[in-house]
């Protein structure tokens, strides 16, 4: 299967990202952390090393190519919800250093794991707070979560914390149909966009909301 470093950095190219050294350093480092405080505290029920490179790393890494796209290098504020031991927060943190990330979590073990994390891999840019997202104050550029709630929740507890121009960025597996069609008026889908995770056979999707203008929002069709 080739060394931990070579699959990284072939899977990093597949998606057509370029990691430099300390890059790919920090990104293994960082699986490290996890597997070590995984013994202690509950962060992921994915345990195996082979399962965390995947399932993990490169299922994270997938975004930061669509991520960039849309943030056009501008240097945005990203909340990532629910965000467990940082996926996809603290690779995010790694790979764009213009982006500051702020990890919320509702467990205090996993908000210290990330202030762990962005302490160890001399990550200025990655912040963890423990939390619940709905009571984080500010206005966010981007606001995402993975395998976190159905997305007319994650539209309805983060409403408030998002910049009027701002983006939710929705990992999921296959397309959510249903909960696309359930989602309040104040959100709408603008674009699906499919991923390929390398080594992973299974189907990966972003789905990316905005807010709609309040004009919009009084006039949208209500769901049944």
């Amino acid at each position: 299967m080739g060394s931990r470093e070579d699959r990284t950095v072939a899977a990093a190219q597949a998606l057509g990202l370029a990691l430099g050294p300390a890059e790919l350093h920090k990104l293994l480092t960082y699986l490290d952390l996890i597997a070590k405080w995984n013994k202690v505290y509950n962060l992921t029920a994915v345990r195996d090393p082979e399962e965390m490179l995947v399932q993990h790393l490169f299922d994270s890494l997938a975004v930061v190519g669509p991520l960039r796209r849309q943030t056009q290098g501008r240097a945005v504020h990203l909340l990532d919800v629910g965000s467990g031991a940082g996926l996809p927060g603290v690779v995010i943190a790694v790979c764009c250093p213009e982006i500051r990330v702020d990890c919320v979590d509702a467990v205090g073990k996993k908000a210290a794991f990330i202030q762990q994390s962005a302490a160890q891999l001399q990550l200025p840019n990655l912040s963890g707070l423990h939390d619940r997202v709905e009571r984080i104050p500010g206005r966010y550029d981007v606001i995402s979560s993975r395998a976190f709630a159905s997305l007319p929740d994650f539209v309805s507890w983060s409403t408030h914390a998002l910049a009027d121009d701002g983006l939710w960025m929705a990992m999921k597996g296959k397309r959510p149909e249903g909960e696309i069609a359930d989602l309040p008026p104040q959100a709408e889908v603008f674009h699906v966009e499919q991923l390929t995770v390398p080594e992973l056979a299974a189907e990966r999707c972003i789905v990316w909301m905005r807010k709609r203008s309040r004009a919009e929002s009084a006039t949208a069709p209500a769901e049944a």
